[in-house]
This record gives C-alpha cells, structure tokens and sequence, in this order.
C-alpha cells in the first residue's frame, strides 16, 4: 500500500464515524469522494509523469552491490544491518555475500538479486541439463564412446597386418 492509500484509507475511516456522531451524511458521502479522487488523481500523475512518482513515492535505493554492503546508503536510510539480516533471513539468503544487489524500496520491502552460482535451478536450467543428457547417452551408445580404445589398443593398418585380421572388413568389391 503507498503513502497515499494509507492516509486516504485513515481518512476515509475517520469519516465512517462522523454519521454516528450525529452529523449529516452526505457530507460524508462527499469529503469521502474527495479523498478518493484525490487518491486517484495522485496515481494518475504518477503513472503519467516520473517525477511526480518520484516525489511522492521515492525510489529505490541499492543496499547491496555485489556482495559488499553499501554503508553511505544504509546511513542515509537509518536502517540497521540486523534489519537487513532479518529481511534477507525471510527472504530464505544465508549470507550477504550471496546477494548480487539488494534495494531498499519505496515500501520498505528489500528486493534481492543472488548471485548467478547461488540462483536456485529453475525448470529452464533443468530441461537444458536433461537435453545435454540425452546428447550425451547418445553420444555414448556408439561403440567408441561406450569402449573408449587407448592409442596403443587402437587398430590401425599395421596393427591389421601383424594380427592379420581387418578390425572393419573391407567391402566385398574392394578385395
């Protein structure tokens, strides 16, 4: 919920009282539909123009590059290291220096980005690791991948001639 949503939301519960005090309530009804069009007028410009979003909502600020925290920003936030530790702990990551970049956002939320080696498998990586599978079984079912051969044990047209026997028989026409 946005800074906006959250007064209008107070404001809007403010007023459910105002007709059980005993004032009228179609005023109510209307200073309520103010505070919602002014609710949604404050998303139109957001949406419609970045700086508006940027002076009522903020941005995000990163917290974590590569591994390292970055300290000025934390100070600039007034967050604490235990409260990055404890949204990183709920966010299932054992230690900062499995974070890639970590942001602050507007909402208080931490977004986190791990690092390539820390990623967990998604089924994309796993059907490409099953498809080179394959490849590779296929690629052993042939005689020579299954029996690799060690140079001295390879047949050549010496070793052919010593043993008198053709690993590969010729072709008829050919003899």
């Amino acid at each position: 919920m946005t800074l906006a949503q959250t007064v209008i939301m107070i404001g809007i519960g403010s007023l459910l009282i105002q007709p059980v005090s005993g004032k009228n309530i179609w005023v109510t009804f209307g200073v309520g539909g103010v505070l919602v069009g002014t609710l949604l007028l404050i998303e139109y410009l957001q949406v419609k123009f970045d700086f508006m979003e940027k002076f009522l909502t903020g941005r995000a600020v990163t917290i974590i590059e590569h591994g390292q925290l970055k300290e000025e920003n934390i100070k600039k936030l007034r967050f604490t290291v235990d409260q990055l530790e404890m949204k990183l702990r709920q966010s299932g990551v054992s230690n900062i220096s499995d974070v890639k970049t970590a942001t602050l956002e507007p909402n208080g939320q931490v977004g986190i980005e791990l690092k390539d080696e820390k990623k967990p498998a998604t089924i994309q990586d796993i059907d490409h690791i099953m498809k080179e599978l394959v490849l590779l079984r296929n690629a052993m079912s042939s005689d020579q991948a299954l029996h690799p051969v060690s140079p001295s044990e390879q047949s050549t047209i010496f070793t052919e001639v010593e043993k008198k026997i053709h690993k590969t028989p010729p072709a008829d026409r050919l003899q």
